[in-house]
């Protein structure tokens, strides 16, 4: 009895979670775009989407920004994940790295935009990948760390004992074991990039040419939610919940595989 409202009370969560999305994804199929009268499947504004010089610059910029930011921050993250579970830790650590996780961020936007500020910086593309890789870093030493957790050291020690450097034993040594969890952490960065809204909306500047996909939507609703908006949502939360899904996937079957 116990299990069976437990049954119920997850599917009622799901429900609770998933039907506006749902009915998001379904109107963006409708046919007349009015979220009141359905008038049949079509994929007409879809199209209309890719024939939007706007959208389809927002959305080259979103992949700039988002492919050249997860690099960097997964190389960063990496070393940074590497270089602490290497050493003693405390919590007082574990707090400083993990801040930008934490606090909102929208106070994250503003510092970052009071530091470039300060700096005389010109904003643009270029502030929005750096302040993107400042925000993903600390995401990805986490999911690397957790791989780390399962990091047999005594490998290292033996490619050491039998002659080989500290950059030899990384590429042929360290870097194979790990790379599941330095992937995972990859594609969680790359879609909260994608995703992100705030942080890019503080920090890009002003001007077209540094507007990412996030950006055109919350630019579009202000108007009012029409079918192309669904559509985009729509193809957003798509990408977004692929890549979360083959992060987690990589992320467990890593550490299955220990």
């Amino acid at each position: 009895m116990g299990r069976g409202l437990l049954n119920v009370h997850l599917r009622l969560v799901y429900v609770f979670l998933y039907a506006p999305i749902a009915v998001l994804m379904v109107l963006s199929l409708n046919r007349g775009g009015m979220p009141t009268a359905w008038t049949g499947v079509s994929f007409h504004w879809y199209v209309r989407l890719v024939e939007s010089p706007e959208i389809v610059s927002a959305a080259l910029n979103t992949l700039i920004v988002a492919t050249v930011s997860t690099v960097i921050a997964t190389a960063l993250g990496t070393l940074l994940a590497l270089g602490v579970e290497r050493r003693r830790t405390s919590s007082a650590m574990d707090a400083l790295l993990f801040a930008p996780m934490i606090i909102p961020d929208i106070v994250l936007a503003i510092a970052l935009l009071s530091f470039f500020t300060l700096l005389d910086f010109t904003l643009g593309l270029h502030s929005i990948i750096l302040s993107h890789v400042v925000f993903n870093i600390a995401f990805v030493c986490a999911v690397v760390r957790t791989r780390l957790k399962h990091f047999d050291y005594s490998i290292i020690e033996a490619s050491t004992d039998l002659g080989a450097g500290d950059f030899t034993t990384f590429r042929r040594i360290t870097l194979p074991v790990i790379f599941p969890g330095v992937l995972a952490g990859a594609l969680l960065a790359f879609t909260l990039s994608v995703d992100e809204f705030i942080i890019a909306f503080f920090t890009a500047g002003a001007g077209s040419s540094s507007t990412t996909l996030p950006m055109r939507i919350y630019s579009m609703i202000r108007f009012g939610v029409t079918p192309e908006i669904n559509a985009m949502a729509t193809i957003v939360m798509a990408v977004s919940f692929t890549l979360v899904f083959f992060s987690q996937r990589l992320n467990k079957g890593s550490i299955a595989g220990e």
